[in-house]
Formats: C-alpha cells, sequence, structure tokens
C-alpha cells in the first residue's frame, strides 16, 4: 500500500476545487437553514441550475461575465419559482417539496427534447477555453509535493476560494447587519418578528435567493475542472452539503469551508486506504467498485452520528443552534 500517496491526494482535497464549490455550496445553505432556519433540501438543483446556465452561454458565445450573470439571474428566477408557493409552508413540508424541486429540474435538463442545448443524460463539455483564456498564470507546473499543478489547475483553484473568501466575508456582514438579526430573529420565532411589523415572507424570500446566488456560483465552480453531468446533480449531492455545513456548523463562518475539507480528506483518505487494501489482498472480498460505495455509506453513518453526538458541529454554539429532529 503506497501510503505516501494516499495522503499526498487526500492532503492535495484540501485545497481542490471541488472543495470550494461544496463549501460555497454549504455556505449558501448555511443563509438558508444556518441564519434563517429555510429546511432546503434542494440546494443541488442551484448548483444545476449555476452549471447549466453557464456552460450554455458558454459555448454559445457569450463573454464569462455575461455567463456569470446569467447563472446568477437564473438562480433569482428559481429562487422565485420554488419560494412563493413554498415558503409559506412548514419546514418538514417545504423540505419536502425543495426535494421534489431539485429533482424535477434535473430531470427536465436530462429530457431528450433539449438534447440541443443541455446535451441529455451526456451533459455539456468543451466551455472550458473561455475561462482558460482569461488566465494570467503562465504555462507551466507550479508549487510542491501533493500541491503541484498546471496553470489551468492552479488558475481555477485560485478564483474558487477567492470566492469562497468573498462569500464568507458578505455572510459575515450581512449577518451583524439589522437585515442578518432579523433572519435569525425569524430562525428562532418568527411569530414574534411578524408581531414587530417586519414582512417575514419578504425576509425569506432573501435569504432564499441569497443563498441559492451562492449555490449557482458553486455550480460555476464545480463544473470547471470537469463537464457537467446531470447524474452528478442527485440528492445525494445535496446531503452531502448538508453533511459539510452540519460538520462545521451551521450558523458559522468558517463551518463550512472547514467542514468541506474535513468531508474531502476523509473521502479520499478512506477510498485511498480501501483501494489500497483491495490491491494488497487484505480485502479480497471486496471489489472496487464497492470500496467507493462504501466510503459513502461511511458519510451517511458519519452524519447519522453527528446530527446525534454533535447538532451543533465544529465550531457551532448549541445555545443558539442545534439540529432538531
Amino acid at each position: 500500500m503506497d501510503w505516501g500517496n494516499i495522503f499526498g491526494n487526500a492532503v492535495g482535497e484540501i485545497i481542490s476545487p471541488t472543495t470550494a464549490a461544496y463549501a460555497l455550496a454549504a455556505i449558501g445553505l448555511g443563509i438558508h437553514f444556518g441564519y434563517t432556519g429555510l429546511l432546503n433540501f434542494g440546494q443541488a438543483a442551484f448548483l444545476l441550475i449555476g452549471a447549466y446556465a453557464f456552460a450554455i452561454p458558454t459555448l454559445a458565445g457569450a463573454p464569462i461575465i455575461v455567463a456569470v450573470l446569467c447563472a446568477i439571474a437564473c438562480s433569482v428566477i428559481f429562487s422565485f419559482i420554488l419560494g412563493i408557493p413554498t415558503l409559506r409552508l412548514r419546514a418538514d413540508y417545504l423540505a419536502i417539496v425543495t426535494i421534489a424541486a431539485a429533482e424535477v429540474v434535473r430531470y427536465i435538463v436530462t429530457t431528450t427534447g433539449l438534447t440541443d442545448f443541455t446535451g441529455a443524460a451526456n451533459g455539456l463539455s468543451g466551455f472550458k477555453g473561455t475561462f482558460a483564456a482569461i488566465n494570467p498564470i503562465p504555462e507551466g507546473r507550479y508549487g510542491f509535493g501533493p500541491f503541484t499543478y498546471n496553470e489551468y489547475d492552479w488558475w481555477v483553484r485560485i478564483v474558487g476560494w477567492s470566492l469562497v473568501v468573498l462569500a464568507s466575508i458578505l455572510v459575515f456582514l450581512l449577518m451583524r447587519s439589522p437585515w442578518g438579526r432579523v433572519v435569525k430573529g425569524i430562525r428562532e420565532d418568527e411569530d414574534a418578528v411578524r408581531s414587530l411589523g417586519k414582512n417575514v415572507y419578504s425576509y425569506k424570500m432573501q435569504a432564499l435567493i441569497l443563498g441559492g446566488g451562492l449555490g449557482s456560483i458553486a455550480g460555476i465552480v464545480f463544473i470547471l475542472p470537469r463537464a457537467v453531468q446531470p447524474a452528478n446533480y442527485t440528492t445525494g449531492l445535496t446531503f452531502f452539503i448538508w453533511t459539510i455545513m452540519l460538520l462545521g456548523g451551521a450558523a458559522t463562518i468558517f463551518g463550512p469551508i472547514v467542514g468541506s475539507m474535513i468531508f474531502w480528506v476523509v473521502l479520499s483518505l478512506t477510498q485511498g486506504i480501501l483501494y489500497g487494501a483491495i490491491e494488497s489482498g487484505a480485502l479480497s472480498f471486496v471489489s472496487t467498485t464497492q470500496a467507493g460505495q462504501i466510503r459513502f455509506i461511511l458519510v451517511g453513518v458519519a452524519l447519522m452520528l453527528l446530527v446525534i453526538f454533535r447538532p451543533q458541529g465544529i465550531f457551532g454554539n448549541k445555545k443558539e443552534l442545534s439540529f432538531s429532529v
């Protein structure tokens, strides 16, 4: 078993674009649930919308800024479509509706009638040229140890993590503003906030749009190193984002970031150890395909243990917020 390679791959996940994308999506989900109390189980839909709304204009020849604005605009429209009929529902009904909405969106992009636009089940590829063209880093390989990448890989990481930092600062400032105090009040007791003359529905909609917008930007970062594949946006993606948010702490600034890093390092580590054990014959009764599924089973078990024994996460304050089930 090559322990150096296993640990190298795991450590490399700390700054990977995928980790940054999940951190952004978890920050958006933190605005929904952590600060506002919205039980959104459809965050995968926002990532999907961001990915397709960015990729389609890019393939059509639009400038990258237009593609990004298109992704944000589509997420705002989807937030209204999702929020207008659902934000007056109880939290448990809202969760059911958002799961269903995410699946509806995924089935829409996979329909063969939209193959010319979405690629149907095959997804989209070949849209990275515009993003790569604005890369200021000269061609070559840079870094040290497990952090050695070519110019494009570094460019994706720099952009991805810069967006994570900007999103964290935005949330930090918002949650210390009067707006943040109102949405936290809605989370604690929306009837009390309503009795003060605040339009609770409007604040919930604003939170849904803001968190969904961050989810769509996460969708853009997610596809920059890979193609757009509709199979990546199942409910499993939403549950991974929930795991990350709860792991770090739902109503915290650094919780989603650290949670995403731990999640992907542990996932890479368990995969490397399982594959190594299979190759060495220590786990001869398990195939590599089964090993890939076992690590996700471990994620599910970890989520259950987290909710039971430390619902506030690593950085969360139990007095302020815990996951109520």
